[in-house]
């Protein structure tokens, strides 16, 4: 019996890769990866670095999957999404929107 798997690649300004294949049952997420022609489209994607997930949720290769599951392929982050937010405060702050500085004290603002 098979099951309908798809597989997903999120591209930073260019169209995703997303595939939809029929595996058999008790197929594992590396399975799923090769069959997807993933690999192949974009040699970039290296599994050794990269973090790979089940519907957000992090998985290893030899995972088993279910029906319906969808195969992510994480890019590495670019920033720290602490970083990330904090420019973004201050550059609302330099705006000076009332948003950016409600958490400033009374006294600074």
């Amino acid at each position: 019996m098979s099951m309908r798997i798809d597989v997903c690649y999120g591209l930073a300004g260019e169209q995703s890769f997303l595939a939809t294949l029929d595996l058999p049952e008790g197929a594992t997420v590396q399975q799923a990866i090769d069959a997807s022609g993933v690999l192949a489209r974009h040699p970039e994607v290296d599994l050794t670095t990269q973090k790979v997930g089940v519907f957000g949720k992090l998985a290893p290769l030899d995972a088993v999957l279910a029906e319906f599951d969808r195969v992510e392929i994480y890019r590495p982050l670019k920033v720290d999404p602490k970083m990330a937010r904090q420019r973004r405060v201050e550059k609302t702050r330099k705006a000076g929107s009332i948003e950016g500085r409600k958490w400033q004290s009374k006294d600074s603002r």
